[in-house]
């Protein structure tokens, strides 16, 4: 399906997933959810996914955006270990906050739940593409955004720099049940999602999502490390330093992009397991920090030549798309948030981002 059909396919549906009134909040709501067995009984895949995220997200308020300045004070994104453990404790409260906040679109979802729905359904669209880098880019913002309106969040989304702990990933600090993200999930327990198992520690164990890739199906936040050969384990081999010094190398944007994708991206993805082996790998906290990292990989990347990089895009605009990226291109985010031309979004301190590493 094209992406004209796909958008003329969502405006039929649109107006059975407005948000009802009180005086007929009944009827819609059996409209709304007889048109939701509809569209799970007639489009596959993918497609289904995107179609339904997009005319859910349509129904709700959407993410507010920065409002666009000049950018005089940029603001410093920082590793997870650079921040004080109040730093870190007041991150962790705001993003459990968001798995309290209900979801504007589905009665027993969250807005924690809508950003993977996001993910798993509009982002797939952006991944094996140039888009890939800028799409992920703007989500951190839009996620940076809603831990301030939901969770009054003063701070700034961090980073884990996993090349420093390529020699034994599965023991970083970040696993930590105290002031980390909680670790491996229990390896005498059932496995419940993508090979992974509950996770019993630290301070998102009490996170049940609703969506495994394109199923809603509400379960325990699981983790499986693994690392090809030993349970329990992470591959470090993708983060060692001769690796992220050869992907910086890389001279052009499709060539760094499609490195850094496959591996520094998908090497974590597909060793945690569980919730981060799937498209809605956002239903993991760890997602927003290993995304910010690959941000900060990108950003350095444009750094060090940043009179030709800063505005170098090129590839595939979409997942399966035959078109040539351009600067010109939108972001796609069905409704969640207004779309965004990929422009806006190349240079973290050209105005309308403010951020640096």
């Amino acid at each position: 399906m094209g992406l004209e059909s796909l958008k003329a396919r969502l405006k039929g549906y649109r107006a059975l997933y407005t948000l009802p009134n009180d005086a007929d909040k009944e009827e819609q709501r059996e409209a709304k959810f007889s048109a939701w067995r509809l569209v799970l009984a007639t489009l596959p895949g993918l497609v289904l996914a995107a179609v339904v995220c997009s005319v859910f997200f349509a129904a709700m308020a959407s993410v507010r955006r920065p409002a666009p300045s000049a950018c005089t004070d940029p603001t410093i994104r920082q590793e997870w270990r650079a921040l004080t453990r109040a730093e870190k404790r007041e991150f962790i409260r705001a993003v459990n906050v968001l798995a309290q906040v209900p979801s504007r679109w589905r009665e027993n979802g969250t807005v924690y739940d809508d950003f993977a729905v996001l993910h798993g359904a509009i982002g797939s669209w952006a991944h094996r593409s140039a888009s890939f880098l800028p799409w992920h880019r703007y989500t951190l913002i839009l996620y940076e955004a809603a831990l301030r309106e939901h969770a009054g969040f003063k701070g700034h989304i961090p980073y884990w720099d996993w090349s420093l702990d390529w020699m034994d990933l599965a023991n970083s600090s970040i696993w930590s049940s105290d002031d980390g993200f909680g670790g491996d999930g229990d390896p005498s327990g059932p496995v419940v999602v993508g090979d992974g198992r509950c996770v019993l520690d630290g301070p998102f164990a009490h996170l049940r999502p609703i969506l495994y890739n394109h199923t809603f199906t509400q379960h325990c936040l699981a983790r499986g490390f693994h690392d090809g050969e030993t349970m329990g384990r992470l591959s470090g081999e993708a983060y060692k330093p001769e690796k992220m010094g050869e992907i910086l190398r890389e001279p052009t944007y499709k060539g760094f992009a499609r490195q850094l994708e496959i591996y520094l991206h998908g090497s974590l993805h597909q060793s945690v397991n569980g919730d981060f082996q799937a498209m809605t790998a956002a239903n993991d906290p760890l997602f927003y920090v290993h995304h910010a990292q690959l941000d900060r990989v990108w950003w350095r990347w444009q750094q060090m030549r940043p009179g030709v990089r800063l505005f170098e895009y090129e590839g595939k605009h979409m997942f399966n798309s035959t078109g040539h990226a351009s600067l010109d291109d939108v972001l796609l985010y069905g409704g969640f948030a207004e779309d965004m031309p990929v422009a806006k979004v190349m240079n973290t301190e050209g105005g309308f981002l403010c951020y640096k590493y």
